[in-house]
């Protein structure tokens, strides 16, 4: 999951862009509501982590523009500002959820998966296709009840497919969702995954779209 952190503590940024990477999500980060907004209209994300009081104004500002253009990208408003009025402001707004700091990492980290969930109209915690199951708060992969051993990059590949199952993802859709903005991508990065995931489920799981990407083969 690519997500977008606006924060404006370098120092909280940073440590939560480490930590939520070790959970499996891809994180950009920017500090003011102008940068949000910049990196909002050039890149989509699969949830907004979102501080209320930024450098040149409030986060709450941000989150009203998203819903009053109807974007439905759920945000996660995390914030010192933690009364009860403020997290019925923040969530009257439009947020989907509400936590104030200081907070747990983990805690962060299924809060971000939980309203990804609903936003998709998922009620299992987990994702199933064709005899494989993922579990993305584990990082745990099985295949007809079998665990398959999946690195960090090969994971997101096939959340990334799995949660938008029928579909085809081009090669930058799913770079989107592997490397951040300060990352070196090699041309082939995406293709390497691919090829790995298809020694791992089956060559014939995943079908290449020639000219357009990649797709789950419909059984």
């Amino acid at each position: 999951m690519r997500i977008l952190l606006v924060e404006d503590d370098s120092v909280l940024l940073d440590g939560l862009r480490v930590g939520l990477g070790l959970h499996g999500f891809t994180v950009d980060g920017v500090a003011s509501c102008e940068d949000a907004r910049a990196a909002l209209h050039a890149s989509s994300f699969d949830a907004i982590i979102l501080d209320l009081m930024l450098p040149d104004g409030s986060g709450l500002d941000v989150l009203r523009e998203l819903r009053n253009r109807q974007d439905p990208t759920p945000v996660l408003l995390l914030t010192a500002k933690d009364t009860v009025a403020d997290r019925i402001g923040g969530l009257d707004s439009g947020a989907d959820d509400y936590l104030g700091k200081p907070f747990d990492l983990d805690e962060v980290a299924a809060r971000l998966r939980a309203i990804s969930r609903r936003a998709a109209g998922r009620a299992s915690p987990t994702l199933t296709w064709n005899g494989i199951r993922l579990d993305p708060g584990q990082r745990t992969a099985e295949m007809d009840g079998e665990p398959v051993a999946l690195s960090r990059r090969e994971f997101s590949v096939l959340e990334a497919l799995m949660r938008h199952p029928g579909a085809v993802l081009s090669k930058d859709q799913l770079a989107e969702r592997l490397y951040g903005w300060q990352e070196d991508v090699e041309s082939n990065a995406v293709e390497v995954h691919v090829h790995n995931l298809r020694a791992k489920i089956g060559r014939n799981a995943i079908e290449t779209v020639r000219g357009l990407g990649y797709r789950l083969r419909s059984t």
